[in-house]
């Protein structure tokens, strides 16, 4: 282990004989009291040193015998500390590769305050680069989402659409202006590969002779192709956004495939559910929610489905690139192991005003998915962090992480 302060915390003295790291109350921690000597010590934890080397730097500081491990340690399971040479072989390989890397490394300093072992960030970056997600709809929200997901190191990114590009599909980071009257799936192929920090680990050949990218589980697709991790579902119908229809994600419900919709209708943004299938609420729940609440609702649905569409759907280009960001970062924390906010809920907004509020999905028993059986919250639970408390690491008198804080963890992972 070569350990390391992470560099992403900020530090500062709160007095002569408190450190406090980080900032923002979700991640402040605060170490005292400490004397001169080991203020200095926390200077070579830069992971340049192994603890070896660190113990004779100790020693040369007169530090007490056993302080550098007790000080390792304890900042370790207070999620202070990281791995320079943590993660494994696959982050030994993302290492290897010094130009991605170096495109992603405000993204693996943000894992590592979203993560507490050390060296645990870089092997969820390196996990990245095995996964494979597809992205069904390549509009405005679509085709940025699928850059963005590209962009932040998932291995490989599937744009599925119809059609060609149009004028209003253009959007910054998504499709470009000279994709116009292109076929649009291909067009926005080609923008996830051009947002990525390098091309895709090479496939291995499968058992019926379908390439796959090493690693990738989960439930195979026709013809022996391998499963994706997630699917998210950005219909450029505004209807289909509003009112998923339970028949286009059935088949993903069926073979157990995690799904995320996203898009926009009208002035208002949608993001969610996400869907966990057999666990959390699904499109075919939310239709029937709706309708025991709503009996119209299904005539009103079938009017806008039939009726003839404007020339024009609304897509603010602001409220779309918002939604697609906020997909994005819901897709990567559960790729990346968690279990975010959008599992049996929908976050809205709409202009002018632009406050998210969620929309609960709850599990539906007309609805075959089978959600509602499972029971409540099964898929969440709450580990604690067993920190030990070192005389000294306390919580700040502003709001700060305290050694302890529960996180959520879900029973769902993304298939690597």
């Amino acid at each position: 282990m070569h350990p390391m302060v992470k560099p992403a915390l900020r530090r500062g003295w709160r007095d002569l004989n408190t450190v406090q790291f980080g900032m923002t109350p979700a991640h402040a921690l605060t170490l005292g009291p400490v004397d001169t000597a080991t203020g200095s010590f926390l200077d070579l934890l830069n992971g340049t040193r192994g603890l070896a080397l660190l113990r004779e730097e100790g020693r040369r500081m007169d530090l007490p015998d056993g302080h550098v491990d007790t000080l390792v340690t304890r900042l370790a399971r207070a999620g202070l500390l990281d791995d320079a040479r943590g993660g494994g072989p696959p982050a030994d390989a993302l290492r290897g590769r010094k130009e991605a890397l170096a495109r992603l490394g405000p993204d693996l300093a943000s894992l590592s305050l979203t993560t507490s072992g050390p060296g645990e960030a870089m092997g969820r970056l390196a996990a990245r680069r095995r996964l494979r997600v597809q992205v069904r709809g390549a509009g405005r929200v679509g085709a940025l989402l699928a850059a963005l997901l590209s962009g932040a190191g998932v291995g490989e990114v599937d744009v599925r659409d119809d059609g060609r590009v149009e004028p209003g599909d253009v959007a910054p980071g998504g499709l470009p202006a000279e994709a116009v009257g292109e076929r649009r799936d291909t067009a926005a192929r080609r923008a996830a590969r051009r947002a990525a920090a390098e091309r895709p680990p090479r496939r291995a050949v499968g058992a019926r002779g379908v390439a796959k990218p090493a690693g990738t589980a989960g439930p195979a697709g026709a013809a022996g192709e391998p499963g994706f991790s997630l699917v998210l579902l950005t219909p450029r119908d505004d209807v289909a956004v509003h009112a998923p229809a339970p028949s286009v994600a059935a088949p993903l419900v069926a073979s157990g495939t995690p799904h995320l919709h996203a898009g926009v209708v009208e002035a208002t943004g949608v993001v969610g559910p996400l869907v966990l299938p057999g666990e959390t609420g699904c499109a075919g729940c939310l239709h029937e929610g709706r309708r025991e609440r709503d009996p119209v609702w299904p005539r009103l649905v079938a009017q806008w489905q039939s009726g003839k569409s404007r020339h024009v759907r609304a897509c603010d280009l602001t409220l779309a690139t918002t939604v697609a960001g906020l997909a994005a970062a819901h897709a990567l924390a559960f790729l990346d192991g968690g279990l975010p906010s959008t599992a049996g809920a929908r976050w809205e907004t709409s202009l002018p005003t632009l406050q998210w509020h969620a929309r609960p999905v709850r599990a539906h028993s007309a609805c075959p998915c089978g959600a509602a059986e499972k029971g409540k919250a099964e898929h969440t639970s709450m580990e604690g962090e067993s920190h030990e408390t070192m005389a000294g690491l306390r919580s700040p008198t502003e709001p700060c992480r305290t050694a302890g804080t529960p996180r959520p963890a879900g029973t769902w992972r993304a298939h690597v």
